[in-house]
């Protein structure tokens, strides 16, 4: 999850959207002040997280989804939850919007819908500073002893079993943690050698950790960000043209540089 040059990371890039005519840009639903129950986990540095100096919940999904529903004429009630329930939740109807850099599957879209993409991220090799025993992910998977750190069902650990080891998913080599903020604490201590994550992430923990971190090779996967909603959910359409009107009007490019170049972890 998000992109430019920063750190040593290549940044996010937000999807090409075509330019929308103003009339499209004026009109959106009006949703009369319905109050919408939108959850996250907190937990993903700087999509959504809770500010250390401050202790606040922010992120760019919330920046995002606070702008939408003031253009919807919606109030938001944010709650939280682990990412392993969400689907889950959202699925049962237990709240009306989800986020969290939710990667965008055939095999997720049976379950819950998804918005429109709101970003496109590519996945990295983040390790310690300090890390040259290898400079790619064939380097990697050719060492036995290298361990990698992940977060069960989550598109990083696909990507870490299937484009980087052997398709076995439950190969000793891949450490799981409940959040990622676990696994890279793990890549701190030295528990695990590597953690893959989207640029988005990678970049806020090299921000919050600048000399203790950084990517190694290029990108090993691509993935699409939606917002999930329960099947049939009637806000699909109004967020999507949300965030249709956002990106014309160049809004998600200024929360791109807030959040992925002003904000100092």
């Amino acid at each position: 999850m998000k992109k430019g040059i920063v750190g040593g990371i290549l940044a996010f890039a937000l999807l090409n959207f075509m330019v929308f005519p103003a009339a499209a840009q004026s009109k959106l639903p009006d949703l009369k002040g319905r109050t919408i129950v939108a959850v996250t986990e907190n937990a993903y540095m700087p999509l959504n997280f809770i500010d250390p100096k401050t202790g606040k919940a922010m992120g760019w999904e919330y920046d995002a989804v606070n702008e939408i529903a003031k253009r919807l004429n919606a109030k938001v009630v944010w709650k939280v939850t682990s990412w392993d329930t969400m689907i889950q939740a959202i699925r049962d109807g237990q709240f009306d919007v989800g986020m969290d850099g939710i990667t965008i599957t055939d095999e997720r879209k049976e379950q819950v819908d998804f918005s429109d993409p709101y970003m496109v991220s590519q996945q990295f090799m983040l390790v310690r500073a300090n890390e040259n025993r290898f400079k790619n992910e064939k380097e990697f998977a050719a060492n036995p002893k290298l361990l990698i750190g992940a977060q069960a069902g989550t598109t990083n650990f696909y990507v870490a079993v299937y484009n980087v080891l052997d398709g076995d998913e439950s190969n000793p080599r891949v450490k799981l943690f409940e959040t990622f903020g676990a696994s890279v604490q793990a890549l701190l201590a030295g528990d695990v050698d590597m953690v893959l994550m989207d640029a988005a992430s990678s970049k806020g923990y090299i921000g919050a950790y600048p000399n203790k971190l950084k990517t190694v090779g290029g990108p090993l996967g691509t993935e699409e960000f939606g917002f999930i909603f329960k099947k049939g959910s009637d806000l699909v359409a109004p967020f999507n043209a949300a965030i249709a009107v956002l990106k014309a009007e160049g809004f998600l490019d200024k929360l791109n540089t807030k959040w992925f170049f002003e904000y100092k972890p």
